[in-house]
C-alpha cells in the first residue's frame, strides 16, 4: 500500500460503556498516540473488586509506536490507569498534560512506586509533533481546571477530540473555553470529532460554576454550627469558592480525608488554590475555636464507606465528630452506581440531626458536562465531516449521535461505536475497521487480573447465601465412614445446630451407601455429598450457599 494510503485508526479502548475507564488509540502506520487512561470503580455486582481498567493490550503489542500519552484533564476517569500502564511498558513513554494534572499524576505514580516519569507540560496553543501526528491542545472548561481538548492532523486527515467539557461563560479562574481555536480548526476542516456525551440527555446548557457559589456562600454565613462540605477532591474551582466563601465570613477552614489533603497541598503548591494560610487550621486544633468559625472541607461525596464524611457521621473519624448543631453540604451528584452509598451517609447524618444540603436542597452542585444545546454548539463550531461520540453509557452516544444528525452529519458519517471497535480514516474519509482485542481488568488488591465471570459469581454466590463446608472421614481399609462434619457460615439458619446436625445424618447415610456399593470413587463421593447437601438446604431455607465437600481417606 502507497504511503499515502495508510489509514489512521481511531481505536476506543474504553470509555464507551460507562462514564469511566477512558482510553483511545490513535494509530498511523509506525506512529501511536494515546488519550487518557482512566479507571472506573465497581459497582455492587463486583465485590471484592477495587479498581476496573480497561484492557490495554492492544497497546502492549504495539508499544514500539507509542510515541506518547496525552491526558486532557486531572480525573481519575482520565487517569487512573496510568500507573498500571506504565509499569507494564518496558519503555518511557513522555506524558503530555498541564502543570495541575501533571502534578497529580505525580502522586499517584509515587504510590506505586514509579521514579522519574517522562512528564511533559504543555499549555493551551501548544504544539507537540509525536511521529506522523501534529497535535495542539486547546483549553476548555470542566470541573477541574486546566482541562484540554486536542486537535490532531495526520497525512490521513484530521481529529478533534473534546475531552470532558462544558462551555462555561464564567469559570472561576477566568479561563475560558478557547472558543477562536475551536472555530479556527473548524474552517480548516475538522474530519472526524470525537466528543463528550455525558449529558446529551439533558436538554438546554450546564450552568456555570460560579453559580454554586453563591448558593454555598448563603449557606455557610447563614449556619449556625460547622460547616462540612464534602465534594470531589480533585474540583479545585469548587474548593476555591468554599474557601471563598469561609474566609468572607470569618471562617477558618479544615481540610481532612486523603485525597483532598493531597490534591488541595498540590493545587496550592502550583498556584491553582489561593487561599492565605493563615485561613486553614489542623484538624486537631478544631476545639480551640468556636464552632461558628470553622469550614470542614473534606471528601466522601460519593459515599465512599472509608472516607472523612462516612467515618464522621459514624462517629469513628479520628479527630472530627458532627452534631446536631452543625450543616453538611454533599456538593456532587453520585456517580451512577453510588446512589444507594449515599443514601446510606445522608441516613446516618440524618440521624444525627444535622442539617443537610444536597443538590435538592439549593444550587450546591452543577455538573462539569456540556447539556445538548452546548453539544450542538460544539458541533456547529467544530463543522465536523464525521462524528463518533465518546464518554458515556449507550444512552449518552445515542442521545448525542442524534444531535450530530440535527446538526447535519449524515446519518452515514456517525458512528456509535463499543470499545474495542475502530474506525479508519484514509484520504479524510472515515469507515468502520476491524476490532481489536478489549475488555476489562479487574485490581484485587494487590494483584491486577482479567475479567473472571466465575471469580465474580463465586464472590456474588458467597455474598448472598453464604458457604457450607462438609468434610467426611472414610476408613479406605473397611469402607466405612469415620467421621462427618458440616459447618456453615452466612446461611440461614446457621445456628441451627438441628439443621446442622440432620446435614450430617443425611451426608453420612448417603456417603454409606455410595461406599457399600464396592467401589469407593472421592470424585463421586464429592459431587453426591454436594448434591445431597444442596438439596436438603434448598428444601428447608430456599437458599442455594456454595458448597465445599472434602472427602479424605485414612
Amino acid at each position: 500500500m502507497p504511503k499515502k494510503d495508510i489509514a489512521l485508526k481511531i481505536i476506543p479502548l474504553g470509555g464507551l460503556d460507562g462514564i469511566g475507564k477512558n482510553m483511545t488509540a490513535f494509530e498511523y502506520g509506525d506512529d501511536m498516540v494515546l488519550v487518557d487512561a482512566g479507571l472506573m470503580f465497581p459497582d455492587e455486582g463486583q465485590p471484592g473488586i477495587d479498581l476496573i481498567l480497561p484492557d490495554y493490550t492492544y497497546v502492549l503489542e504495539n508499544e514500539e509506536k507509542l510515541r506518547g500519552i496525552i491526558i486532557t484533564h486531572g480525573h481519575e476517569d482520565h487517569t487512573g490507569a496510568l500507573p498500571y500502564l506504565l509499569a507494564d511498558l518496558t519503555r518511557k513513554v513522555p506524558i503530555y498534560s498541564s502543570k495541575l494534572t501533571l502534578g497529580f499524576i505525580q502522586g499517584k505514580l509515587a504510590e506505586h512506586n514509579i521514579r522519574s516519569p517522562k512528564f511533559r507540560e504543555v499549555n493551551d496553543g501548544s504544539t507537540i509533533t509525536l511521529g506522523a501526528f501534529t497535535i495542539t491542545f486547546f483549553s476548555m472548561t470542566h470541573s477541574i481546571p486546566a482541562a484540554f481538548g486536542v486537535f490532531m492532523s495526520t497525512p490521513a486527515g484530521t481529529v478533534m477530540h473534546t475531552g470532558d467539557f462544558k462551555f462555561d461563560q464564567t469559570p472561576i479562574d477566568g479561563q475560558r473555553p478557547n472558543y477562536q481555536a475551536i472555530n479556527k480548526f473548524g474552517s480548516s476542516g475538522v474530519d472526524l470529532l470525537l466528543s463528550d456525551s455525558t449529558n446529551a440527555t439533558r436538554p438546554g446548557f450546564t450552568p456555570s460554576e460560579a453559580a454554586v457559589g453563591r448558593d454555598i456562600r448563603h449557606v455557610i454565613k447563614n449556619a449556625p454550627g460547622r460547616v462540612f462540605v464534602a465534594a470531589f477532591s480533585s474540583h479545585i474551582h469548587r474548593l476555591q469558592q468554599i474557601c471563598d466563601a469561609s474566609v468572607a465570613v470569618g471562617r477558618k477552614v479544615v481540610v481532612t480525608g486523603r485525597s483532598m489533603v493531597t490534591n488541595t497541598k498540590v493545587a496550592r503548591d502550583l498556584g491553582y488554590l489561593k487561599i492565605d494560610e493563615e485561613n486553614i487550621i489542623d484538624a486537631y486544633d478544631v476545639d480551640r475555636i468556636p464552632d461558628e468559625k470553622i469550614v470542614v472541607l473534606c471528601t466522601g461525596s460519593q459515599g465512599e464507606p472509608l472516607s472523612a464524611l462516612a467515618r464522621m457521621a459514624n462517629g469513628e473519624h479520628k479527630s472530627l465528630s458532627i452534631h446536631e448543631t452543625d450543616t453538611v453540604i454533599i456538593s456532587a451528584t453520585p456517580i451512577p452506581g453510588n446512589e444507594k452509598s449515599v443514601q446510606a451517609i445522608v441516613n446516618s447524618l440524618s440521624k444525627v440531626g444535622c442539617e443537610i444540603y444536597d443538590k435538592s436542597k439549593g444550587l450546591v452542585h452543577v455538573s462539569g458536562h456540556a447539556s445538548a444545546e452546548e453539544l450542538k454548539l460544539m458541533l456547529a463550531m467544530a463543522k465536523p465531516r464525521y462524528f463518533m461520540p465518546v464518554h458515556g453509557e449507550a444512552q449518552h452516544l445515542r442521545a448525542h449521535a442524534e444531535l450530530g444528525k440535527q446538526m447535519g452529519v449524515p446519518a452515514s458519517h456517525v458512528f456509535v461505536l463499543d470499545n474495542g471497535d475502530s474506525l479508519e480514516m484514509v484520504k479524510h474519509k472515515v469507515r468502520r475497521g476491524r476490532a481489536v482485542e478489549s475488555g476489562v481488568v479487574y485490581v484485587d488488591g494487590g494483584t491486577v487480573t482479567e475479567a473472571n465471570p466465575v471469580v465474580l459469581r463465586d464472590r456474588q454466590k458467597l455474598a448472598q447465601d453464604g458457604v457450607v463446608t462438609c468434610t467426611v472421614i472414610i476408613s479406605k481399609r473397611r469402607g466405612s465412614v469415620e467421621a462427618v462434619e458440616v459447618t456453615s457460615r452466612g446461611v440461614a439458619s446457621s445456628t441451627d445446630d438441628l439443621l446442622l446436625g440432620e446435614a450430617q445424618e443425611l451426608v453420612r447415610a448417603h456417603v454409606t451407601k455410595l461406599a457399600g456399593s464396592g467401589s469407593v470413587n472421592i470424585d463421586a463421593l464429592r459431587r453426591g455429598v454436594r448434591n445431597a447437601l444442596s438439596n436438603q438446604l434448598w428444601n428447608r431455607t430456599h437458599t442455594r450457599p456454595m458448597i465445599i465437600p472434602v472427602v479424605m481417606e485414612v
